[in-house]
């Protein structure tokens, strides 16, 4: 979702630091050369504003500026007290922490339109200019050794770039109570093997489990780093996935996918490419022939294309 910002930041040669979850440092780990350095954050306030502290105090970052995209409080307490000034939406009362306290737009938008609606305003304050609009491609850059191991893995399943199918049936996490996934993939998988394209789905290992419950006959590819599966999604003929990380791993590289939403808005948090598709939306998922149709037809087109 931020990735435009920090495509137009580094094309403004800013000085980058990005503090994030361990699972951004292999996402990222192409983007290693461009950066100051990755600050990992595990979800604890006192210990990760110690983290990134100490990182700037050895390599003399005394004048950085903070700019905070989750929008919870204990994020900007994080950056508060490791001692910076930051820019921020208003949420949940913590205007107090932000030196740059920005008010969330009132327009709906997608995520990523909102998120780097947030830097270009911070931006103006530090003297730093962003396009207007964020680029419409999230063109995540991907390491040569991820492409080799996608490429590895792929060679030993038997599978062919173009030619095969990926499912991701697993969604984590819940929204306003409700589960992100779709009941169907072991009926969709049955409906498309008449197609005679391999059909698999490579789940990270903690999710492995549950992908045998949506889907116990769909074949599982062993669990990759997060930025070969990118590469994974980009080889496929087809992803079909949730409103999930894999929606939004498959739209950062390019790759035809069918996203399926239920419980989420696909105008809010939908895939961020062009050559992406939807089914379905906020309190409506999609039925077994709408998506069995949608994704012969997807098939289809990228099949003639290939051809």
């Amino acid at each position: 979702m931020c990735l435009p910002i920090l495509h137009a930041l580094l094309q403004q040669r800013a000085r980058i630091v990005v503090c994030a979850r361990p699972w951004a440092k292999n996402l990222l780990s192409a983007y290693a050369p461009q950066l100051e350095g990755i600050v990992i954050m595990e979800g604890k306030t006192v210990a990760d504003a110690t983290r990134v502290r100490q990182f700037r105090q050895q390599h003399g970052h005394s004048a950085a500026y903070g700019l905070i995209l989750p929008d919870s409080l204990s994020s900007a307490l994080v950056f508060k007290l490791a001692g910076l000034r930051c820019a921020g939406y208003r949420d949940e009362g913590r205007a107090i922490l932000l030196k740059w306290p920005e008010h969330k737009p009132e327009a709906p938008m997608h995520a990523v339109e909102f998120w780097y609606n947030l830097a270009r305003r911070a931006c103006q304050q530090w003297q730093i200019t962003l396009p207007e609009q964020p680029a419409r491609t999230l063109a995540l850059q991907l390491r040569p050794d991820a492409e080799a191991l996608c490429l590895q893995t792929m060679h030993e399943s038997g599978l062919e770039s173009g030619r095969f199918v990926l499912l991701a049936p697993t969604a984590k996490g819940i929204h306003k109570g409700q589960i992100k996934t779709w009941a169907s993939y072991e009926q969709l998988y049955a409906a498309l093997i008449p197609l005679g394209l391999p059909i698999v789905m490579c789940p990270p290992a903690n999710e492995v489990d549950a992908a045998h419950q949506q889907a116990p006959t769909i074949p599982i590819l062993p669990a990759l780093p997060l930025d070969s599966f990118a590469a994974l999604c980009q080889h496929a003929a087809l992803v079909v996935c949730n409103d999930s990380g894999v929606s939004h791993l498959a739209a950062a590289v390019g790759a035809q996918q069918l996203s399926l939403f239920g419980v989420t808005s696909p105008s809010r948090t939908g895939p961020w490419s062009p050559v992406a598709h939807t089914l379905g939306e906020q309190g409506k998922w999609p039925t077994l022939d709408e998506v069995v149709q949608a994704s012969q037809a997807l098939l289809n087109a990228h099949e003639k294309v290939v051809v």
